[in-house]
């Protein structure tokens, strides 16, 4: 029985947020919002085997240049999902949204979802506006979910500037989202951010995107421009072994095995991608997985040790 890190909920609250900042997913990401019910998940779950499912609102990341009516959207947003959960406590649980670039919002956003909404962590786009994760600007955000040793769960947004026309026909899902969350955590990874705030139990979505490929890249550049003075001297080895991988998407045939080239099995933990992702197809890989001879003992620490873990218990 899995705990799924990968998991969205879309409460009528998000869909007004969008509607509320001139928002269109449609346009921001190629693709409309699936269908959300409660019922349904719960029925998903079962038929896959996952006891529970850690709920994060989707992308497109509610944003605006308001930022009191962007906290106030963060809010009802929150309060919606924390009042489903109350009512499945046993079945979900959640990551708050918060409403970043805005610091000092997003602190007492994270401190009310914590202590009031009963949240076990929440969950951070790649980027909000232009600001992407990394950034110097977040550092006193970062050090406020270091001393709560949070959870953080990583979901990619479209690049702030991308083509006008892209190869992937609009669809942010199939190039931008693992472009994003790589670009994203390699920014992580240059700003010490995984070093600095240690306490932070950061999940990667999609097996590592292409951080698999990325790393002995980074590694191998990186320590170039350090010796020329260009940057500072990263341990991105060091960096990389504090981050949690999620698998959702395709993990077979080639991700997973490449995401544990560079990543410890002790660190991988399960994700589903539902709604956006379909009940049928995500049952058929699953069930491909769990019965793969070669991956054995690795799904007894992904549904074990790893989700409890990660979890922080």
């Amino acid at each position: 029985m899995a705990i799924d890190f990968h998991a969205h909920i879309i409460t009528s609250e998000y869909k007004n947020g969008l509607s509320t900042l001139g928002i269109d997913p449609l346009k921001a990401d190629g693709f409309a919002l699936p269908n959300w019910s409660a019922e349904a998940h719960l029925e998903f779950m079962r038929e896959a085997g996952i006891a529970h499912s850690v709920l994060s609102s989707p992308t497109p990341h509610l944003w605006g240049e308001e930022e009191s009516l962007t906290a106030k959207i963060h809010r009802e947003v929150n309060t919606s999902i924390a009042e489903i959960c109350k009512k499945y406590p046993d079945e979900f649980s959640f990551v708050a949204s918060v409403p970043l670039p805005y610091v000092d919002a997003a602190i007492k956003e994270h401190r009310y979802a914590k202590n009031e909404l009963g949240a076990v962590g929440v969950k951070l786009t790649t980027h909000a506006g232009e600001v992407y994760l990394g950034d110097p600007s977040l550092d006193e955000f970062m050090a406020e979910l270091d001393k709560y040793k949070a959870l953080v769960i990583i979901h990619p947004e479209r690049a702030a500037q991308y083509p006008k026309s892209p190869i992937t026909g609009g669809v942010a899902a199939i190039f931008e989202y693992p472009a994003d969350t790589t670009r994203a955590v390699l920014n992580m990874a240059a700003h010490k951010v995984m070093t600095r705030f240690e306490n932070i139990r950061f999940v990667v979505p999609h097996t590592g995107s292409f951080l698999p490929y990325m790393l002995q890249r980074f590694t191998g550049v990186s320590g170039i421009l350090a010796s020329m003075g260009m940057m500072e001297k990263v341990d991105v080895q060091k960096e990389f072994e504090n981050l949690y991988f999620d698998i959702a998407g395709d993990p077979e045939p080639v991700a997973l095995d490449m995401l544990l080239m560079v990543a410890s099995e002790d660190r991988i933990v399960y994700g589903s991608d539902f709604p956006h992702s379909p009940a049928k197809a995500i049952l058929a890989k699953k069930k491909h997985l769990d019965e793969n001879p070669k991956y054995k003992e690795i799904f007894r620490k992904i549904y074990g040790e790893n989700e409890r873990n990660c979890l922080g218990k």
